[in-house]
């Protein structure tokens, strides 16, 4: 019974981790790490050590890249430190707010007050940096996805090889 409640817990935090990619409070990759060592506890379903550290190891420069990404595009594009701090002001503002597409237009219109309003760029430099932070927390988000989305592949997988184990009632 603890192997089902470990195994849906799991399966819970990988969906979690994959909704994470998008969303600026939770860590994606690291979330759905945990679902895949939840796994390790229990006796029906093996994991390997190795397994688990190379996941890890994806998980943790994932969480890293998830920082650089999005202010290396914002810079790429000619932003500055303020244009990638209203890149994730206004992400987490296009997230709250009741507006359609509020996760891409918040990044863009936080990096361009950014830019404007403290760096006092001309429009066309706030423009283009803007862009480039959306392109940035885009790349991003699509990479951290993947990472977990092979998470909950490798997740099933593993399950399903030992679902028979794992519905046995001793």
């Amino acid at each position: 019974m603890i192997d089902i409640l470990l195994v849906l817990l799991g399966l819970v935090l990988i969906v979690l981790g994959m909704i994470g990619s998008f969303l600026p409070v939770l860590p994606g990759p690291p979330v759905s790490w945990v679902g895949l060592l939840l796994l390790h506890f229990t006796n029906t379903v093996p994991v390997s050590i190795t397994f688990l550290v190379v996941t890890g190891l994806v998980a943790i420069v994932m969480f890293v890249l998830d920082y650089i990404i999005p202010a290396a595009g914002t810079k790429r594009f000619g932003g500055s430190k303020a244009g990638a701090i209203g890149t994730t002001i206004g992400l987490i503002v296009g997230i709250l707010a009741p507006i359609p597409f509020g996760i891409l237009i918040g990044p863009f219109l936080g990096a361009l007050i950014g830019e404007i309003g403290f760096n006092k760029s001309d429009s066309k430099t706030a423009v283009k940096a803007a862009t480039g932070s959306v392109l940035g927390f885009l790349a991003s988000s699509f990479m951290k996805f993947v990472v977990c989305l092979s998470f909950l592949v490798f997740f099933v997988g593993k399950v399903i090889m030992n679902g028979t184990a794992l519905l046995q009632i001793n």
